[in-house]
C-alpha cells in the first residue's frame, strides 16, 4: 500500500468521528436510524435545557426539521452542535435514511474532494478500488458538515457547485451523479469575519446560512447545569460506570465556573468523577482544584475544602506533567499523594490504608519509607 493510500485510510477514521466538536455526542460515524424508532432517537438527541435560550433552540429545531432547508449551526466548541444536527435529522422526513457526519477539520485538504464525492479506481496513486464518497453514503438522508470553517477555499468552490446543481462527479470520473441530500453544517468560527478576511466564500455562506441556529455557551445557560449533569450521569450509567451524586455545595461551585469547554468539559469532569468515586457522593473537596481556586466559596464550604485537601493534592487534580518533570517523577508524586490520602482516611492505620489501596501491608511500608512518609 502506498503512502497516499495509508494516509487516506487514516483520514477515513477521522472523518467518521465528529465527536471532538460536540460535547454531548453519543455516537459517531455513518448512522442509519432505520433500526430505531425515529421518535426515540429524536428524544435522545434533542438538546437538554429549560432556560429560555435553550427553549428557543428547541423551537428552531422543531420548525426547520420538517423541511429540506439548509441549516448552519454555530456556537463555541462543546456546546452540542452535532446533537442539534442529529435531532434535526431524526425529526425530519429523512429520519429513516443515513445521517453521515464529516469533520472537515480532520481531513487534509488534498483528500477532501475524494472523501466527499468518492473516487474511481486508478484516479490517483493508491486508489486501488472505487470508493463511494460521503454524499453518496448520505443519499436520501442528511450530510453533516462539521467545522465547515476549516474547509479550504478551492474545496468551498466545489461544494458550492454541488449545492447549486445538486449533482457531483467522483474523482477520476466525468459522469455526473444526482444527489438527494440535506445539508446541515456547523462551525465554531465567525464565518462573516472570515469572509471579510478572504478566508471563506460569501456565496457559500449564504447558501448554507438559510436557517441559522446558534447554540449558547454553558455559561450563558448555567441554570441548566443540574439537568445536564443528571442526563450525563444517566449516560455514564448506561456505559457501565457507577454514577456519583453531587452535593449542593459541589453544584454551587460548578455553577460559578466559566466552562470554556462547555458541555464537553462538564461531561469529561463527571465521567472522571464516576471513575474516581464510583457510586459515591462528590462534595467540593472532591472537585479538581481548578474549579475551586477562582470562585467565591462560602465559609462553611471553604472549611470542607481545606479539610479534604489537608493531605495534599487529590487524584482529580493531576493533569499532564510540566515541562521540567519526567513521567517517572510525576507518577511518583501521584503515588505519594494517594498514599497520604489513604493514611488520612484510615486514621493513620497502615493496614487500613493498605486495604484502601489494595496493596500488601509490607508493600505499603516499603513505599512509605521510599517517600519518607513517617
Amino acid at each position: 500500500m502506498t503512502a497516499m493510500a495509508k494516509k487516506k485510510d487514516a483520514t477515513v477514521a477521522a472523518a467518521e468521528s465528529t465527536g471532538p466538536d460536540d460535547g454531548d455526542t453519543v455516537a459517531s460515524g455513518l448512522e442509519s436510524s432505520s433500526g430505531n424508532p425515529s421518535c426515540d432517537a429524536a428524544t435522545r438527541y434533542m438538546p437538554t435545557g429549560e432556560t429560555p435560550c435553550m427553549s428557543a433552540v428547541r423551537r428552531l429545531i422543531e420548525q426547520v426539521a420538517g423541511v429540506d432547508t439548509n441549516v448552519l449551526i454555530t456556537g463555541e466548541s462543546g456546546t452540542g452542535k452535532e446533537w442539534a444536527a442529529r435531532s434535526i435529522h431524526h425529526l425530519s422526513p429523512r429520519c429513516e435514511q443515513p445521517f453521515v457526519p464529516v469533520n472537515c477539520g480532520a481531513i487534509p485538504a488534498e483528500l477532501m474532494e475524494s472523501e466527499l464525492f468518492g473516487h474511481e479506481k486508478g484516479s490517483f496513486t493508491g486508489a486501488i478500488a472505487s470508493r463511494a464518497g460521503r454524499f453518496e453514503m448520505a443519499e436520501g438522508g442528511t450530510l453533516f458538515l462539521d467545522e465547515i470553517g476549516d474547509m479550504s477555499l478551492p474545496m468551498q468552490v466545489k461544494l458550492l457547485r454541488v449545492l447549486q446543481e445538486r449533482q457531483y462527479e467522483r474523482v477520476g470520473s466525468n459522469r455526473s451523479r444526482p444527489c438527494d441530500v440535506r445539508i446541515v453544517a456547523a462551525t465554531h468560527r465567525n464565518l462573516e469575519a472570515m469572509i471579510a478576511d478572504g478566508r471563506f466564500r460569501a456565496d457559500l455562506f449564504y447558501r448554507l446560512n438559510v436557517f441559522p441556529i446558534e447554540m449558547p455557551a454553558l455559561r450563558d445557560r448555567i441554570d441548566d447545569l443540574g439537568l445536564l449533569a443528571a442526563n450525563i450521569m444517566q449516560r455514564c450509567e448506561r456505559s457501565g460506570l457507577d454514577p456519583v451524586e453531587l452535593t449542593p455545595g459541589a453544584l454551587r461551585v460548578l455553577r460559578d465556573s466559566p466552562w470554556p469547554g462547555n458541555i464537553r468539559e462538564l461531561a469529561n469532569l463527571l465521567e472522571r468523577l464516576c471513575v474516581l468515586y464510583p457510586g459515591g457522593t462528590v462534595d467540593i473537596g472532591q472537585l479538581p482544584g481548578r474549579f475551586t481556586r477562582n470562585v467565591q466559596i462560602r465559609d462553611s464550604d471553604r472549611h470542607t475544602l481545606e479539610e479534604a485537601r489537608s493531605t495534599g493534592p487529590m487524584p482529580q487534580d493531576f493533569g499532564l506533567p510540566g515541562p521540567n518533570m519526567t513521567l517517572k517523577d510525576y507518577l511518583a508524586s501521584i503515588e505519594r499523594s494517594l498514599i497520604l490520602r489513604a493514611l488520612n482516611e484510615s486514621n493513620g492505620v497502615i493496614a487500613g490504608a493498605a486495604r484502601i489501596l489494595n496493596v500488601r501491608r509490607t508493600t505499603l511500608v516499603e513505599k512509605m519509607k521510599k517517600y519518607r512518609i513517617g
